[in-house]
C-alpha cells in the first residue's frame, strides 16, 4: 500500500477543523431572520447539555457560551475524534432598534433559538393625516 505523508496538508486539515472555513464553521453555525416584530437567531449546538449554555446581554452585545465535553468515557481509547469539544463563544452586536432587555431563549433538538423583539420605538407605525381648515392650525400648535 502506498501512503503519502504531506505535513502541510495535515496542518491545513487541522486548521480547518479547529478554525472552520466559510462553508463549514467550526463551532456555532447560526441562521438569523426577521419574523414580524422580532428577530430570530437559531444556533446549532448538537451534543451540548442545556446546563452548559450561557446567554448574556451587556449593553448591546449578546454573548453565547457553550461547552461540549468529550463523550467518550474516561480511560477509553479514542479511535476518531472529529467532533469539536471544549468551550465555544459567539458574540452578536444588537442594533439600538432591538429590545435587548426582553430576549427569550429556548433549546430543543440541539438548536438554541433566541427571539429578540424589535423595540416599540423602532416598529413601523401609521401616521394619521388631517385635512381641512383645522389641519394647518393643528400643525402650527
Amino acid at each position: 500500500m502506498l501512503m503519502m505523508n504531506d505535513p502541510f496538508r495535515q496542518l491545513d486539515r487541522l486548521a480547518q477543523q479547529m478554525l472552520g472555513t466559510a462553508a463549514h464553521p467550526a463551532a456555532m453555525p447560526l441562521d438569523a431572520w426577521r419574523e414580524e416584530n422580532e428577530f430570530v437567531v437559531a444556533v446549532d449546538l448538537p451534543g451540548v447539555d442545556v446546563d452548559a449554555i450561557d446567554v448574556d446581554v451587556e449593553r448591546n452585545v449578546l454573548t453565547i457560551r457553550a461547552e461540549r465535553k468529550n463523550g467518550a468515557p474516561e480511560g477509553a481509547e479514542l479511535v476518531a475524534g472529529e467532533r469539536p469539544q471544549g468551550v465555544f463563544s459567539r458574540q452578536l452586536v444588537l442594533g439600538e432598534a432591538l429590545d435587548a432587555d426582553n430576549v427569550k431563549a429556548g433549546y430543543d433538538g440541539g438548536v438554541l433559538t433566541l427571539r429578540i423583539p424589535v423595540a416599540a420605538k423602532a416598529q413601523p407605525r401609521k401616521i394619521e393625516i388631517t385635512s381641512g381648515h383645522g389641519a394647518q392650525q393643528q400643525l402650527s400648535a
